[in-house]
């Protein structure tokens, strides 16, 4: 394999692994009763409020280490799944 495959494997492996991330988020995200739902192929998750307004949208970012959303102000990282749903549920609640 030469080294524009090798890069381009490694590119996919970890958009693979930052999907697998978020679609983690959602799960538990749904079991605490938020609406949240995969877009662009499982790179970003739309988090709606319970009120009508702007949804959420939530990245990861800095290298697969942190959930990210409000343009990278807020952020939780990703070992922690269930206390990031926790934050989101709390932050949308407002």
């Amino acid at each position: 394999m030469n080294s524009i495959m090798q890069a381009a494997a490694a590119g996919f492996m970890q958009a693979q692994d930052e999907g697998d991330m978020l679609v983690r988020l959602r799960d538990r995200l749904v079991a605490l009763g938020v609406n949240a739902e995969l877009r662009d192929n499982n790179s970003a998750l739309m988090v709606h409020k319970p009120e009508p307004g702007l949804p959420v949208w939530v990245f990861v970012g800095y290298g697969g280490a942190y959930y990210s959303w409000q343009n990278a102000e807020r952020r939780h990282p990703t070992n922690d799944p269930a206390g990031a749903a926790n934050v989101l549920a709390e932050y949308i609640a407002r």
